[in-house]
């Protein structure tokens, strides 16, 4: 009878002992992380100060060419805005009922032909 119970108590609580032992094992992974200034350096090699400095040097880059790369994509998008102004413009101007309008391709402006002044504003 006292086996009986001896193994009741093994077969309930060894789920129990094994869940505790994973979660023990979470913990002591997580642990062994350095997430300092917002860079994760992977202990292990025991040169932490090396290592944290080689990441932080690492984020500073990334941040330095992504600031690059976010300025030449406004460039772009700039560029891309006024040549679509430019052929807005173009096919306002020839489109115009006016017959002296006429469009200069070296200015990208509307003109009168008699005149010389802007037509259309951009």
């Amino acid at each position: 009878m006292n086996t009986t119970v001896m193994s009741r108590l093994l077969r309930r609580m060894l789920p129990v002992a094994l869940l505790v032992l994973s979660g023990t094992w979470q913990v002591a992974a997580h642990a062994e992380t350095n997430c300092a200034g917002g860079t994760c350096v992977f202990g292990g090699n025991g040169n932490n100060a090396m290592s944290n400095e080689e990441a932080r040097q690492s984020k500073e880059q990334w941040n330095a060419t992504r600031t690059l790369r976010d300025q030449k994509i406004n460039r772009q998008e700039k560029d891309n805005a006024k040549y679509d102004r430019s052929v807005d413009l173009r096919d306002r101007c020839n489109a115009s009922q006016n017959v002296n309008a006429y469009w200069e391709p070296t200015t990208q402006r509307c003109l009168d032909r008699r005149t010389g002044t802007q037509l259309l504003a951009p």
